[in-house]
């Protein structure tokens, strides 16, 4: 990371609590390792009518906390670089008048609520952007399958393929990203990835985190668009994508893409998918309210704060193994990992019952690796006993947004979401939507700091 870049950056929103809790201290990872050059210009277009130093100051603050594992000096340098544009993200002129004030071609990023996506990049059509220009959109991409298939058309009216990126910050995870080395620089474990060994596939991202005056967006979204429709079904195409040709862009978006289109959305909504909303209760010592009775949330809208489900992948690798995806706020304790359960052996050699089957558990936030095996016991060497191969991973000096950036400022689509991504899976999930918003699964409720409502995990 000695390299840096010269690319400005504009961010559409910028005064949104995205720009101030990730952007903002991301870029400032990128300054404080050499990655982002000095005088590059990065231009924030929100609404408030700020002066660049009303912003700076904003900023300051923001980055005082939410980046302060970056040295100060760091920090200063990012905000002296800061410039502000008041204008409506949506009108062409504004753009254009925001976009006269960088130079060269930018990264463009869409820090907006889902809902103006669209009239945005239909300004941004409208004035047209440079050659080598880029594009951002953060997620859910889109609200729907139709919506995400118009915001894709706009998209490749505006720029190719290559040059847009649909974010996840996810894919920047150490550990998601040690998935492929696991598997494809290792002879150990690729003959094995595979229905013939494993039994099944859990992806987990429970919280203890309750809405967190979240309201505006989560309301209107939930744990299934929150999560289980972009973070979580890029970690099962991930893991369960074929060997690439190579670790870029095209390769990647492809194999990903292949598994996507295979994914069989559950059929039996009652019995593959799980719904659940928060009560009062107790987390790890921290009262917590009744999600129904946070500010801003409309308790007859139903919104779930849980979310799980059960599907299927129809191609020769994967048939028959169940990869059950899960995500839900206010729970008992944070568990973020995805989960290999490998089948049992064929014979027991030893006496007694057959031993658990060995797990391989790939934890996130912190990043770590543990494989569960059975070995023979220290009393006596004719039993076994169950032990752990534990590595847990040094932190990087990017965080997962951190590292997007630089991607995103290097041209580098391998993090991004490809178009056939983003259809895709608004395609596994659109059926869930639709029987959830039908009540053909009940909502279940579970106090705040509990394990949830009744799951299949």
């Amino acid at each position: 990371m000695t390299q840096a870049t010269s690319r400005s950056f504009v961010i559409l929103g910028g005064t949104g609590d995205l720009t101030g809790r990730l952007l903002l201290p991301g870029l400032t990872e990128l300054v404080d390792a050499g990655v982002l050059a000095d005088g590059v210009d990065v231009l924030a277009v929100s609404q408030e009518d700020w002066t660049d130093d009303e912003y700076r100051a904003w900023a300051r603050e923001r980055l005082a906390e939410h980046a302060g594992h970056v040295p100060e000096a760091s920090r200063d340098r990012i905000v002296a670089r800061l410039g502000y544009r008041h204008g409506d993200v949506t009108l062409a002129a504004d753009l254009r008048a925001a976009l006269a004030r960088v130079a060269g071609a930018p990264v463009v990023y869409l820090a907006l609520p889902n809902t103006v996506f669209l009239p945005t990049l239909e300004a941004l059509a409208e004035v047209g952007l440079p050659e080598g220009a880029v594009v951002a959109v953060e997620k859910p991409f889109g609200r729907n399958l139709a919506d995400a298939r118009r915001l894709n058309a706009v998209l490749h009216r505006l720029l190719p393929e290559e040059s847009v990126f649909r974010t996840d910050h996810f894919l920047g995870m150490q550990t998601v990203l040690n998935i492929l080395g696991l598997r494809f620089a290792n002879r150990v474990f690729e003959p094995l990835w595979n229905a013939t060994h494993i039994e099944r596939v859990d992806i987990v991202f429970d919280e203890t985190l309750g809405l967190e005056g979240r309201a505006g967006y989560y309301d209107t979204a939930g744990a299934l668009k929150d999560m289980l429709q972009n973070h979580l079904l890029q970690m099962l195409a991930v893991v369960a994508m074929e060997p690439p040709a190579a670790v870029d862009a095209r390769s990647l978006a492809a194999r990903k893409a292949d598994v996507l289109r295979a994914v069989r959305a559950p059929e039996d909504m009652r019995r593959d998918t799980v719904r659940g909303r928060y009560i009062a209760g107790t987390v790890q010592g921290r009262p917590l309210p009744a999600y129904a009775t946070e500010d801003g949330v409309e308790p007859d809208r139903g919104t779930e704060t849980y979310a799980e489900y059960t599907v299927g992948i129809d191609n020769w690798r994967w048939a028959g193994v169940p990869f059950r995806l899960r995500s839900g706020k206010a729970l008992g304790a944070d568990r973020h990992e995805i989960v290999l359960r490998f089948k049992p052996v064929p014979h027991m050699a030893f006496g007694g019952g057959a031993p658990e089957p060995d797990v391989l558990r790939l934890r996130l936030d912190p990043d770590g690796i543990a494989l569960e095996i059975n070995l023979n016991g220290a009393g006596d060497p004719f039993d076994v006993e169950r032990r752990s191969l534990d590595i847990a991973l040094p932190p990087t000096r990017l965080s997962a947004y951190g590292l997007l950036l630089k991607e995103l400022l290097d041209g580098n689509a391998a993090l991004s979401i490809s178009d056939v991504e983003a259809e895709e899976s608004w395609r596994i999930v659109e059926p869930i939507l639709a029987a959830w918003a039908a009540d053909e699964v009940p909502l279940q409720e579970y106090p705040a700091g509990s394990d949830g409502p009744t799951s299949h995990l």
